[in-house]
């Protein structure tokens, strides 16, 4: 059976998630049924990085197996066209060998966290960043963000229900930059805990509005303690920015 590698773009704002649910709507369940409503028979997809309800993604993965071979702007185009009324796109659709697998090929995953940090309210980025009405030092921010880089134990950025095995991940990226009116934060790591992204910005953004020391969060993060973390940053700046694979 053909297996396909979707990249998939979507606001996650309407969503319950990218993984099914029976309390809502989900992205996962949205590009089966515009795949099953062309090709014909019931699908199932596999996705890179299961997204919490509210997270968007510019360069979500994700794999498919269908029962008979399509061009893959077919593929594409046919399922987009089932998805026009919400807010969910496939960017491309690609054949790739029947061992592809969305997440377990996956060697990185690249996320990006936008802050809007101005006293006036978002009108046109509603529910796509998070909205600090105080300035940030950005500087101080990916400073402190340093301490996380490599190796380590992130019980503390892990959430109470994080299904992974081990809390122990390796961080290629963490960086604070300021673009425009927005302050954009880079995570780069191979896999992440459950939360752990969000649970960073949450501690970077009391680094930026003076509240916490620099030193604090490699403090934070040495203490393998949950209730040491500070408040989680809210889903709606998160991004799912893209996946690397081997080629």
């Amino acid at each position: 059976m053909p297996r396909y590698k979707l990249v998939i773009e979507y606001d996650g704002t309407p969503f319950s998630g990218w993984q099914r649910q029976l309390n809502g709507p989900s992205v996962q369940q949205s590009v089966e049924e515009a795949v099953e409503a062309f090709c014909g028979h019931p699908v199932r997809l596999h996705c890179a990085g299961r997204t919490d309800a509210g997270v968007h993604a510019t360069h979500q993965v994700a794999h498919v197996d269908i029962d008979k071979e399509w061009r893959t702007d077919v593929v594409r185009d046919a399922t987009n066209a089932r998805l026009k009324r919400i807010p969910v796109a496939v960017l491309s659709a690609e054949l790739v060998p029947d061992d592809f697998d969305a997440r377990i090929s996956a060697r990185r995953r690249y996320y990006v966290y936008r802050i809007l940090d101005r006293r006036a309210q978002p009108a046109l980025e509603r529910d796509r960043v998070w909205h600090v009405p105080v300035k940030l030092d950005h500087e101080a921010m990916d400073r402190a963000a340093k301490a996380l880089l490599g190796h380590h134990d992130f019980t503390t950025f892990r959430a109470a229900e994080c299904q992974a095995n081990s809390p122990i991940r390796t961080l290629d990226r963490c960086d604070v930059r300021r673009e425009g009116s927005e302050i954009v934060v880079y995570v780069h790591a191979r896999s992440f805990l459950h939360h752990q992204v969000r649970s960073i910005v949450g501690c970077l953004k009391m680094v930026g509005m003076g509240r916490w020391p620099e030193n604090k969060v490699g403090k934070v993060l040495a203490a393998r303690d949950r209730s040491q973390c500070a408040a989680l940053a809210p889903s709606c700046g998160l991004y799912l920015a893209g996946v690397d694979y081997v080629e």
